[in-house]
């Protein structure tokens, strides 16, 4: 058994390597920026601006008042929360993607399922996953991530947010470290969106908010990149708490 086990560890590394090396030298053409630009627009049918991510409850308990509070709160979610988890998932689907691997990719579906603290953080990632797999099926036609998601379906499970976008990025040869820049950009453009409406904010504080999580985001790609699925962790218990103080709050406007 401990022979069976290890096997699939002991091959995985240098194909993860080979594809490292491989991929360094594609470039983000104007096709595949219109693309991610498309995949990421608050106009794209994945509902993104119903989820805050907790932060309707943080807003209501008094824990982010103010620009300062939202940029350190969001941080926190990237450096220690899902922004962390996403983003290596992100990273092991696009590569897997790109390797063709759909076994990994089914593992990494599976994995996805396992990183989620509260059943509204579920289906913050879930619903805007199937979403946003319908649509890309719809618009560009079936493929990899096509075959994903259906065997997903197959064992009762359901597609990941990061983990669909990362497939697309890879089967639309976009550059990891651009997509995802780009949708950790995203997610923090969201959760700076949902406090300028909570708080509120005015919009000039909620540009400025988004423009300091700049270094949080690079970071964040950073450690994304350079990580492995084992390496995955989360720190953020109070987004957590959050999020399921959320589930009974009295009169909320966002799913999470």
């Amino acid at each position: 058994m401990a022979t069976s086990t290890n096997i699939p560890t002991i091959t995985a590394i240098p194909i993860i390597m080979d594809i490292r090396m491989t991929t360094d030298d594609l470039t983000l053409n104007p096709a595949g920026l219109m693309r991610l630009m498309t995949w990421l627009s608050p106009s794209f049918p994945v509902g993104a601006y119903t989820y805050s991510h907790g932060v309707e409850y943080a807003v209501e308990d008094g824990r982010v008042t103010s620009a300062e509070t939202l940029i350190r709160w969001v941080e926190g979610v990237l450096e220690f929360g899902a922004g962390r988890i996403d983003a290596v998932l992100f990273c092991a689907a696009w590569r897997a993607a790109l390797a063709g691997d759909e076994d990994a990719l089914f593992d990494i579906g599976i994995e996805a399922d396992c990183w989620r603290g509260t059943s509204e953080m579920a289906l913050e990632a879930t619903a805007q996953g199937r979403a946003f797999v319908s649509t890309v099926e719809k618009v560009w036609g079936d493929g990899i991530i096509t075959r994903w998601a259906s065997r997903m379906r197959a064992d009762d499970r359901l597609p990941s947010y990061p983990v669909a976008v990362g497939i697309a990025a890879a089967e639309a040869k976009v550059p990891l470290r651009d997509a995802l820049t780009a949708y950790l950009h995203a997610m923090a453009a969201n959760l700076v969106s949902s406090a300028v409406r909570l708080v509120p904010l005015g919009q000039t504080d909620g540009v400025r908010s988004l423009s300091s999580l700049d270094q949080a985001v690079s970071i964040a790609v950073d450690h994304a990149m350079q990580a492995e699925l084992c390496d995955l962790g989360a720190a953020a218990p109070m987004v957590d708490w959050t999020s399921m103080k959320h589930e009974t709050q009295y009169t909320r406007l966002f799913r999470s």
